[in-house]
């Protein structure tokens, strides 16, 4: 609906068309990677960004009108659905609006008001809002065996007359409006004190603006609420609440004769305590945890946007460790591809401390596997491990990396690793991870829940439903900007690919198996059931190495292999020899290949590959070393001026491994930046920093994850 295409449109700061446009895209099935990379025509060059998000907006409103359908139908049944009704309805886009347009009809469990009125109460309701005279004794006429008394009936109206206060829609939409505005209050409940209630000390006497808390306050605040550590309100005034009701119900209804106005007021505060406050209250800080779910969300994304796109070292011959003191190290030899050749365990440290077979075994499988870079696990023993592996000598130009274990565990019990290793135990699956993960990050990462990567903030906190669509989206956009090698990619890489899945990506690995490496990419059509839509969608993001057409092995699109084709025929060149001459590519103006079917922004594109094809857009992998002489918390000092590394990035600052087993915060306050709201401007994930110890503790009470 066009009410939709210009909300979506609005809230982007974008054409109308451009929505249009994209909407028309996904609904043919086209993927965001897809319309991102390679109709930005149809578009106007919508980023991957911005096509997500109107993929989520459509998606959202289609629920919406969703909604609107079975409101419009109840209230039909119900015979009260007038146009003008309709037209609001279907005209709303605000979701509190469309929910208090449906209020009064909305199939209610049974209240005191609907009590009331089976027992014949609504007109003396009715008497009592009317501006003719209404005298109290009316009400003896009301009385019946289920009302006994007069009091009985008044109070019996009152109900009547507060339900109706509460469904009223300027009453509602103004309780919102104060209430946004108001503080957000939390106290200590009488739960009893344990270490878990006092991770909320901070909130155990606490108030900020509603609409400006910061989102980690209000979630860590609702977390407590949830465990029955704090009790969480909006601050307001009763009696002024009461006062507006009357006024906001009168000013569309209007006032009642002198005998009624008593009992109004009495019902405007029955109304507001005991439906009103708790239903507005519900509903504004619902309102205000979406946006902080929204927030913390984004962090999380950008948080595994960063891990995934760390630097790879590549297909180098690698020695994995996964370190341990009691059950010693293990040991595995992968090469190129990542392919396990070897494992074994070593016993460098105490309990059971092996040195001297130990160095023994690690000189012999490097020499035996030619092996070029170590891995070795940042847990239990890592810095231990890593500090023997570098006293072991090893030829200079072999690469020690310490490599973070997070997800390695959950990955190692998986189902993915016991079809990938059935004859392993979980031991050698973890290491094997440890190595591939240097290797390759995304490759490997992509196999493991990202939300046990240990990033990102209260993520069980959360709407579970859209942190798992920012994490697909992330997932999706890493692999496609990277690209993926055909004849290497495992199957759940290739599930991430634009338009494949978890199907398709089983049979092309099938298919590869049993038929060899692919030759071309037009020989993916051969794989069954990969049809012209599908091959259409992932052609682009997959690379195959060597291939007769080097095209095959860069980011040009097969539909477009024939703007290459042209422009090598008018530069006298062959498609070879163009692919990769960044001189002649750049000698090449891009307006005179634009078509009706290829626009400038696709032929621009085409270019930038052709002169740079299939450039890896991640950094080269470095090595780093914590400092010598500190190993454990004890050995800290403040003004210690030492290495780390980042591993978490939240709202209020980023978490640090500088090797003492606990990683330490750097609160956005202490970034250098005053006034800084946004951690992620200064540093990223894996980024190796240089901090200063201002104070240590063993354990830091923190109620984030």
């Amino acid at each position: 609906k066009d009410i939709y295409i210009n909300s979506i449109a609005n809230r982007l700061g974008v054409k109308t068309w451009q929505v249009e446009s994209c909407v028309l895209l996904l609904e043919d099935g086209a993927s965001v990677p897809f319309i991102s990379r390679y109709r930005k025509e149809r578009t106007g060059g919508l980023n991957d960004e911005q096509v997500a998000m109107v993929k989520h907006l459509a998606d959202e409103y289609g629920e919406m009108e969703k909604r609107k359908e079975t409101i419009l139908s109840t209230i039909q049944e119900a015979g009260a659905l007038t146009e003008e009704l309709r037209a609001e309805i279907e005209n709303t886009l605000d979701a509190s609006h469309l929910e208090d347009l449906y209020l009064p009809w909305r199939p209610k469990r049974k209240t005191r008001a609907s009590e009331a009125l089976s027992h014949g109460l609504g007109p003396l309701a009715e008497a009592i809002l009317s501006k003719k005279p209404f005298d109290e004794s009316m009400a003896g006429k009301f009385i019946s065996d289920a009302v006994p008394t007069a009091e009985d009936a008044l109070q019996g109206a009152r109900d009547i007359i507060a339900e109706k206060l509460s469904e009223c829609i300027p009453v509602r939409e103004e309780l919102r409006r104060t209430f946004r505005e108001r503080r957000i209050v939390s106290k200590a409940t009488k739960a009893e004190d344990c270490a878990e209630k006092r991770q909320f000390s901070a909130y155990f006497n606490y108030s900020a603006p509603l609409a400006k808390i910061q989102p980690h306050n209000l979630l860590a605040i609702l977390r407590g609420e949830n465990l029955g550590f704090l009790g969480v309100k909006i601050d307001s005034d009763p009696e002024k609440a009461a006062n507006q009701i009357v006024y906001n119900f009168c000013t569309t209804a209007g006032y009642p004769s002198p005998g009624g106005k008593p009992h109004l007021r009495i019902a405007a505060e029955d109304s507001y305590k005991r439906l009103l406050e708790p239903s507005i209250t519900g509903e504004v800080i619902r309102e205000a945890k979406l946006k902080a779910d929204i927030a913390s969300i984004a962090i999380f994304g950008d948080n595994l946007r960063q891990l995934l796109l760390a630097a790879p070292v590549g297909g180098k011959r690698t020695m994995a460790i996964d370190p341990g003191f009691r059950t010693g190290c293990k040991v595995v030899c992968l090469d190129e591809q990542g392919k396990l050749l070897e494992h074994d365990v070593i016993f460098p440290h105490p309990p059971l401390s092996k040195k001297i077979q130990s160095i023994q075994t690690i000189y012999d499988l490097a020499e035996k596997y030619n092996i070029e870079v170590v891995a070795i696990g940042n847990g239990t023993a890592g810095r231990e491990t890593e500090a023997f592996i570098r006293r072991v000598g090893l030829d200079e130009n072999v690469k020690i990396y310490s490599v973070s274990e997070d997800g390695a565990s959950i990955y190692s019990a998986s189902d993915i690793a016991r079809e990938e290793f059935p004859a392993e135990d979980v031991t050698v699956r973890g290491a094997v991870s440890i190595g591939r993960r240097l290797m390759d990050p995304l490759a490997e990462l992509v196999k493991i829940d990202p939300k046990s990567l240990g990033i990102g903030q209260y993520q069980h906190d959360v709407d579970q439903k859209l942190l798992q669509e920012k994490l697909d989206d992330t997932v999706e956009y890493c692999v496609n900007s990277v690209g993926v090698q055909l004849n290497t990619a495992s199957e759940y890489l290739l599930r991430y690919v634009s338009g494949i899945g978890p199907s398709l990506a089983s049979a092309i690995v099938r298919y590869r198996a049993e038929n060899g490496p692919y030759a071309s990419r037009e020989a993916l059509m051969k794989v069954p059931r990969l049809g012209a839509k599908a091959f259409q969608q992932c052609a682009g993001f997959l690379r195959i190495r060597g291939a007769a057409n080097p095209l095959d092995n860069s980011a040009v699109h097969p539909e477009a292999y024939c703007v290459v084709d042209r422009i090598a025929r008018d530069k006298g060149v062959s498609t070879a020899e163009l692919v990769g001459n960044e001189a002649l590519c750049k000698s090449i103006r891009a307006e005179d290949y634009v078509s009706a079917e290829f626009g400038l922004p696709t032929v621009t594109d085409i270019l930038k590959e052709l002169a740079k094809p299939g450039v890896d857009p991640r950094e080269d992998a470095t090595e780093f070393s914590f400092c010598e002489s500190v190993h454990d918390i004890e050995d800290l000092r403040t003004g210690m001026v030492l290495p780390g590394i980042v591993t978490n990035i939240t709202a209020f600052g980023a978490f640090v491994d500088i090797g003492v087993h606990q990683d330490g915060l750097i609160h956005v306050s202490k970034m250098g930046f005053p006034g800084l709201a946004n951690p992620a401007k200064v540093v990223h994930l894996r980024q190796a920093v240089t901090v200063e110890v201002i104070t240590q503790e063993r354990e830091a009470a923190s109620c984030q994850d």
